[in-house]
């Protein structure tokens, strides 16, 4: 049995939030988009004002990233090794710090935090694991670590 992607879930919330960006596709990051088939990687961040930093690394197959930011001092980082995967970040606010690192294969991670000088990270080596980390409000940290196949977290904080 197939279990639903992340994408099919968030799709609703990252096209009300990212139609009003200016995104940049990219076939890949390596530049290399004459050597690019059909299985290829796609980044995309969006940012909508200065002093933000989006920085989005693939080495393998089909994989997806999207960082989308808003407000100033925000710092989104996303790193992908290996096929299928899926990473996004949608920052809003002063000071947010985001950074999804995966290693493997279908894994899938989704950060999304608002306010002020919030801290998230995720970090997935495996296969087949899933991890959601939702923030609003100011000074919250988190962290997510999954070693292995077929594990799914969620942590939600608001203050």
């Amino acid at each position: 049995m197939q279990r639903p992607r992340l994408a099919s879930q968030l799709s609703a919330i990252l096209l009300g939030f990212c139609g009003q960006l200016n995104a940049v596709q990219a076939a890949d990051l390596a530049d290399n988009f004459d050597l690019a088939d059909s299985s290829s990687d796609i980044a995309t961040p969006s940012q909508l004002t200065a002093n933000q930093l989006a920085l989005i690394s693939q080495d393998g197959q089909n994989n997806v990233a999207l960082i989308a930011q808003h407000g100033q001092s925000i710092l989104g980082e996303i790193v992908q090794s290996g096929s299928n995967q899926e990473a996004y970040i949608l920052q809003e606010g002063i000071g947010q710090m985001a950074s999804i690192t995966q290693q493997g294969y279908a894994n899938e991670a989704y950060i999304s935090q608002s306010g002020a000088y919030n801290q998230a990270q995720i970090s997935q080596n495996g296969a087949y694991n899933s991890a959601l980390i939702e923030q609003t409000g100011t000074g919250q940290a988190s962290s997510i670590a999954q070693y292995g196949n077929n594990q799914s977290v969620k942590l939600y904080q608001y203050r």
